[in-house]
């Protein structure tokens, strides 16, 4: 009997294959996110140090009204020795967020690791601030540091003249409710970027929100108008955008994390005494 032949598939059989497989390389994932770690700072005199710890069971009070809608409460650290001073920088640590508000007098502000409590470093200025952001950087925002500019549209600029009615139609009619111009969504050119970025100026304050990845904010001379850009952990830049706002929240503690960090002030407190 004739069976019917097959001839074999295509790709298959000895020799087919390359030697040796290939490896699949796989874009790195991060690998490291900031997470709460409670401070415990070793107290040898507590009689000595007491002027610190009462200081910070005052900034755990305030933590909890200001979370529930109380007004920013300050708090001097200039008065305190190099021992206290010391102590309180020990407990505070460094959190995600950090600022700069420039002009007279600059402030540096770098968030502690209890979110909404805020140190307040610069030309006398030593402080903390409990608030869900410093009153000095809404206060002093849109300070031009460098000013808006007139400057025409030349060669190259597309589409920024019709984003810039945009934004200067929100803000001048702003009333607290959020609008975004999503620079990644929309079509622009290099000259665009820069022929806004003259024309929008620079305000007085740079925030630094560090987590997954970095976001950078910084306010325009622009009432109102602040430029928010999200890199990720590689430094790319992968979203940029305009926001219309009194504040951009990535910068802004919630009502939950003051709350959160007067009941862990008070865990570290209640270890070191």
């Amino acid at each position: 009997m004739v069976q019917n032949f097959h001839m074999p598939p295509m790709g298959f059989g000895p020799g087919s294959q390359p030697e040796e497989e290939e490896t699949l390389e796989y874009m790195s994932l991060p690998q490291d996110m900031r997470t709460f770690s409670a401070p415990f700072p070793e107290v040898d005199d507590r009689t000595a140090l007491a002027p610190a710890l009462e200081l910070m069971g005052l900034v755990a009070d305030a933590a909890d009204r200001v979370a529930q809608g109380g007004a920013p409460e300050r708090f001097d650290l200039s008065k305190l020795d190099a021992a206290n001073r010391r102590l309180v920088a020990e407990t505070m640590g460094e959190g995600e967020v950090a600022m700069k508000i420039r002009g007279i007098p600059a402030v540096r502000v770098q968030e502690s690791v209890f979110a909404g409590v805020w140190g307040l470093n610069g030309a006398g200025v030593d402080a903390i601030e409990v608030a869900t952001v410093p009153q000095q950087s809404r206060d002093r925002a849109f300070e031009p540091v460098r000013p808006m500019s007139d400057q025409k549209a030349g060669a190259g600029v597309v589409n920024a003249p019709s984003l810039l009615a945009e934004l200067v139609g929100k803000s001048a009619a702003f009333d607290g409710e959020l609008h975004v111009v999503n620079l990644t969504l929309l079509p622009h050119t290099e000259e665009d970027l820069a022929w806004l970025d003259a024309r929008m100026g620079d305000g007085s304050v740079d925030i630094l929100s560090r987590g997954y990845g970095n976001c950078r904010v910084r306010s325009t001379a622009m009432r109102h108008v602040w430029r928010v850009q999200f890199y990720n952990s590689m430094d790319t830049l992968i979203l940029d955008t305009f926001e219309v706002t009194g504040m951009p929240e990535v910068a802004l503690a919630a009502p939950e994390d003051l709350s959160d960090s007067a009941e862990r002030l008070r865990e570290v407190l209640e270890a070191v005494r």
